[in-house]
């Protein structure tokens, strides 16, 4: 059994920052993939931020230069450091990783529970 674990959401002003982490725990073989996602109010699930397991990156346009995400492939673990956050920027943050377990070895989506951020005065 694999889960995702996720911390770090909160208030904080605009122009502030968070650090998000979100911990696999279970039977993994390999991590192929990990990213963020984030819903608003009324809005889709939208991706935030993806890292491979070779290091490649990508964002969504609104938070490049702002948002970076890193991976901790010995503590199975993936960070989204949130800096200069915008009011638009409110919204439960879900981790999503691609990962082969050892007890299925095939490749399955999983993602964590959510955590909320806003950013409000």
């Amino acid at each position: 059994q694999v889960q995702l674990v996720e911390s770090g959401g909160g208030l904080v002003q605009p122009g502030g920052s968070l650090r998000l982490s979100c911990a696999a725990s279970g039977s993994i073989y390999s991590i192929n993939y990990s990213g963020w996602y984030r819903q608003a109010p009324g809005k889709e699930r939208e991706l935030v931020a993806g890292i491979t397991s070779g290091g490649s990156t990508n964002y969504a346009d609104s938070v490049k230069g702002r948002f970076t995400i890193s991976r901790d492939n010995v503590k199975n673990t993936v960070y989204l450091q949130m800096n200069s956050l915008k009011p638009e920027d409110t919204a439960v943050y879900y981790c999503i990783m691609r990962l082969v377990s050892t007890t299925t070895r095939f490749e399955d989506v999983y993602w964590g529970q959510g955590t909320q951020v806003t950013v409000s005065s």
